[in-house]
């Protein structure tokens, strides 16, 4: 992928969720471990996950549309034409990334996926240091003194550390 300079110079997070999604799956097919299959029987698996994926959904598209109305892409590989502060942004400065969390969590209850579980972590700590860190840097450039002012007032992830 080539990066344009104005911007953050970040993988998709997209493809690091899915990553997650199929390191858990195949590793649950060559090594399985058991444990959620056992805690949860199979309804409960489905009830949860379609409650966390229906979570997920509605915080992205809650920050999406937030992207929309201020008539900047949402997508952290193009260049980011003005700061999203509104509706849900004014909670948490990456509900998106929550709401990847919370669908990764769904896929794991859903599938049983221990491993899943497991890689979540790793995924979070991707998305965090190769882009939310980086996105950070990259707005704090574009928009200065409003992108700081904006920070002291909104967690990074809806709580504050």
């Amino acid at each position: 992928m080539i990066f344009r300079r104005d911007t953050a110079g970040v993988m998709p997070p997209p493809v690091i969720v899915l990553g997650v999604i199929l390191l858990g799956l195949g590793l649950d097919r060559l090594t399985p471990i058991g444990v959620a299959g056992a805690v949860f029987n199979r309804s409960t698996r489905a009830a949860v996950g379609s409650a966390l994926v229906i979570a997920a959904a509605w915080a992205m598209a809650r920050a999406l549309w937030r992207f929309r109305l201020a008539g900047t892409p949402a997508e952290p590989w193009k260049p980011t034409a003005a700061l999203v502060s509104g509706g849900i942004y004014k909670r948490t400065r990456n509900p998106m990334y929550q709401a990847f969390a919370l669908f990764v969590l769904g896929f794991a209850f859903a599938f049983a996926s221990d491993w899943m579980f497991l890689a979540l972590p790793l995924g979070a700590l991707l998305i965090h240091f190769g882009v939310v860190r980086r996105e950070e840097r990259y707005l704090g450039a574009k928009f200065g003194d409003d992108y700081r002012a904006y920070c002291a007032r909104v967690p990074r992830y809806g709580w504050p550390i």
